[in-house]
Formats: structure tokens, sequence, C-alpha cells
């Protein structure tokens, strides 16, 4: 039998796994919006998918079942105010949230790629599944790059970090 558990004793818990940080974002009709996303994943190699979970709360997912296209961009270290940024909730709607940040269409989707990003997959979506308060995009990849090397942005218990060199 499965015990009671609050959402914050999840969170914490499941806090503890360090995951890298995106910017997952679409154009669509003219409307460009972007959110931080590390609910971001690797699903098959054939074909190529990835998957992104969504709050059915957030703007990205009244958007995408339309647009059903997206570009998640794998953040670098220094880009902690980038991902600070498309995660609030003070951000302006549509393209306005894209001033002062630097990016360019994705080669296939036209969806924003942000600059300074360390790589990009551009992609189709193909299934969207419920998943609690969330839904699940499955995205076909249709173009990726490397765009910079250097470190990612990481995210664990609750917080931005940095790798650090080991040993």
């Amino acid at each position: 039998m499965a015990r009671d558990i609050a959402p914050e004793e999840f969170r914490r818990t499941l806090g503890l796994f360090a995951t890298g940080v995106t910017v997952v974002a679409t154009a669509h009709d003219d409307v460009l919006h972007g959110m931080t996303a590390n609910a971001f994943a690797s699903v098959s190699l054939d074909p190529l998918l990835v998957l992104v979970c969504v709050d059915l709360q957030a703007g990205l997912h009244e958007l995408l079942p339309r647009s059903r296209v997206f570009a998640a961009t794998v953040l670098a270290a220094d880009q902690e105010d980038e991902a600070a940024w498309f995660a609030s909730p003070r951000r302006p709607a549509g393209r306005d949230q894209f001033d002062g940040v630097a990016w360019r269409p994705a080669p296939v989707t036209a969806s924003p790629v942000l600059e300074g990003g360390l790589a990009f997959v551009d992609c189709h979506v193909t299934e969207i599944h419920a998943g609690g308060d969330h839904s699940i995009f499955l995205g076909e990849v249709v173009d990726l790059g490397l765009l910079r090397a250097t470190d990612p942005l990481l995210f664990y218990a609750g917080q931005y970090r940095r790798l650090l060199p080991y040993g």
C-alpha cells in the first residue's frame, strides 16, 4: 500500500536528481513563447525523439498543440539569468519576453534558439500525453546542432549549479 506523500516531500526528494537546464520555445502565427524546463530528455534513437513536460498552466502548454513545433536550447553555465528569466511568471507574454535576449530561428521550425547555449534540438511534436498536472510532449528531432563548448548549467536541490572539476 502506498503511503501518503506530500508534494513538498516529492519535490525535495526528486530535486536531488541533478538535471541540465533548457529553454524550450515555439513560434506560432508571429507569437513567440519560451519557458525554462529541466523535465527534458532523450527518448529514442529510431526515430529520434525527445520529450518535454509542460505544466498545464504554462503559456507554452497552450501554444504547443497549435504550433506543433519547438526548439530546446541546452543552457551553458553562464546562462543562469536566461534560465531565471524564462522561469519567471513576471516576464511579458509573447514576443516581448525575447527583448534583450539574443536568439535566432531554428533551421527547420523557426522556433527560437538562444544564442550562447551549448546545443539545440529542433522538433516537430508527434504525440501529446497526459501526465497529471503536466502534459508530455514528444518531439521528433528534425535538426540539431552544437553552439559552443563550455560547461552546462545544472539544477539541483532547487538551485542552479555549475560543475566543479573532479578530484
